[in-house]
């Protein structure tokens, strides 16, 4: 009963968040400032994690195709599909459920137990919408473009740790990230992309926007709110792959 609850009122915030704003102007301009703090700021770390994600993979396929009769172009293809298909969205995606959530949980629990959110309520403005609107249209159109750069990203880490394999080439690399691509995986990790997104913002804004207590409460719920994001991604994963690549 307690998960329905928690559902029902998830659907009451997601409804009122989602509701004709009163100023569309101040929307839009909170709408690039978030798409600066939750987007541009986690460029960084989705680099770094990229690279060497596409680095390993490359590494740890070469070193287990010992067997002469497999072509060694299959490396190049074999991290060309991991980035695509798995990590440049769903492994990035818990990433950054774990920084963007974090933040935003801790955001806006804080605003509710320092009663600035009763302040909005007073003003005769809706706080949910205020609040959580712009942070998730910012990462829905954003947390695409970082799939795309980590995609990218990955792929160079994985040419660069060819000049490591000393059996594998860079022309078998390059062969490899052509043979038989399938485009349709690039649309798969975009729409596997904004579910994410949606996950990222909306889970821990829920969490903080209903903490009660003080700052130890916010610090607990926003742990709660990185927890449930990360298995709702794992489970829209599974349903996305099964309903789009089955």
């Amino acid at each position: 009963m307690k998960l329905l609850y928690h559902i029902g009122r998830y659907v009451q915030l997601m409804l009122r968040v989602f509701q004709k704003p009163e100023k569309q102007s101040i929307y839009l301009r909170q709408i690039v400032i978030e798409m600066d703090k939750l987007g541009i700021n986690s460029l960084g770390i989705v680099i770094i994690i990229s690279f060497f994600l596409g680095a390993v993979i490359t590494m740890q396929t070469a070193y287990n195709f010992e067997n002469p009769l497999i072509p060694l172009y299959l490396i190049g293809l074999t991290t060309r599909d991991s980035m695509l298909l798995e990590f440049s969205s769903t492994i990035v995606g818990l990433i950054l459920a774990g920084k963007v959530g974090s933040n935003i949980a801790s955001e806006i629990g804080a605003m509710r137990v320092t009663e600035q959110i009763d302040a909005l309520e007073i003003m005769g403005i809706n706080s949910a919408a205020y609040l959580i609107f712009p942070k998730i249209i910012a990462t829905l159109i954003i947390n695409p473009l970082l799939t795309i750069v980590s995609m990218f990203v990955g792929i160079f880490g994985g040419y660069l740790s060819v000049f490591t394999i000393t059996k594998l080439t860079v022309a078998d690399y390059f062969y490899g990230l052509h043979y038989a691509l399938n485009t349709f995986y690039i649309t798969y990790a975009i729409v596997k992309t904004i579910v994410f997104a949606f996950i990222i913002t909306s889970v821990p804004a829920y969490y903080g926007y209903y903490v009660e207590g003080g700052s130890l409460e916010v610090g607990k719920n926003s742990t709660a709110a990185v927890v449930y994001s990360s298995i709702l991604i794992l489970l829209f994963n599974m349903i996305i792959t099964q309903i789009l690549l089955t």
